[in-house]
């Protein structure tokens, strides 16, 4: 059997709240093991494509189709369990808990436990609980917080603090990663950093799609620019050729002053 390369594909997605349009027949498809960046002004609809694609909320109208099946509508536990991870514009940590804690959260899927193993700590659920840990410790190498794993996570920088995050989305080995916004607020150092973690998962093969509104960032990480303005899809292609493309100039782009 022939695996399409497009592991995403939405078709003529549409969401309203209040009778005001949020997404009006959005359509775009994402490759395998590519990045995908979904861009436009406040309000063009971004946060609500990924909220839909998550299982947040469900969609009016339209399909999602994720490895050929679809899944609009889904609950979001459902679609966890489908390989679908993501972080958020506001951090959402536990302040309290450790960063390794913090990452373990993000195996919550595979864990698995039944009350009775829980119960009589079973041979099983130890053994099961060593693997997780080994894991989120080597999600932490990869992001460069190993050395952080015991501390507090509220103690931790906002940039560090968001590499977490990162880290917990991606310690499940998901299919597919929706990142919301994973630069926001880090200065130009941490914002490089972000970058080089992104390049690097996708050398890993990682497929994402990534909202973001530093133009520069995205135009380095992405191999597809998908532009939102207005909950419509208004154009879609490299970064080259949305970096040139007339609507996208007068929409967004031309706003922002981007430089090569």
């Amino acid at each position: 059997m022939r695996v399409s390369k497009n592991l995403l594909e939405i078709s003529r997605l549409s969401k309203r709240f209040g009778g005001l349009p949020a997404l009006s027949e959005v359509s775009f498809r994402a490759a395998r093991g590519q990045v995908t960046a979904l861009i436009g002004p406040n309000g063009a609809g971004k946060t609500t494509l990924l909220n839909c694609l998550s299982g947040v909320i469900k969609p009016d109208a339209g399909e999602i189709l994720f490895d050929g099946a679809n899944i609009a509508g889904m609950s979001a536990p459902r679609v966890a369990r489908l390989g679908i991870s993501r972080t958020f514009q506001n951090l959402r940590l536990f302040p309290r808990l450790s960063v390794l804690d913090n990452v373990l959260c993000g195996l919550t899927v595979q864990a698995g436990d039944s009350f009775l193993e829980a119960l009589l700590r079973l041979p099983g659920l130890r053994n099961r609980e060593r693997r997780l840990k080994l894991t989120a410790l080597e999600a932490l190498n990869t992001f460069g917080l190993a050395d952080k794993a015991a501390l507090p996570a509220g103690v931790l920088s906002y940039g560090d603090k968001k590499r977490v995050e990162m880290a917990r989305a991606f310690v499940s080995q998901p299919v597919l990663t929706l990142l919301d916004e994973p630069v926001a607020g880090l200065n130009p150092e941490e914002t490089a950093q972000i970058a080089g973690l992104i390049r690097q998962m996708r050398m890993y093969g990682k497929t994402m799609i990534l909202v973001e509104h530093d133009m520069e960032m995205v135009m380095g990480v992405s191999d597809q620019v998908v532009v939102l303005d207005g909950g419509c899809r208004i154009a879609a292609g490299t970064p080259d050729e949305v970096r040139v493309n007339p609507l996208v100039l007068e929409a967004y782009l031309g706003r922002m002053s981007l430089t090569a």
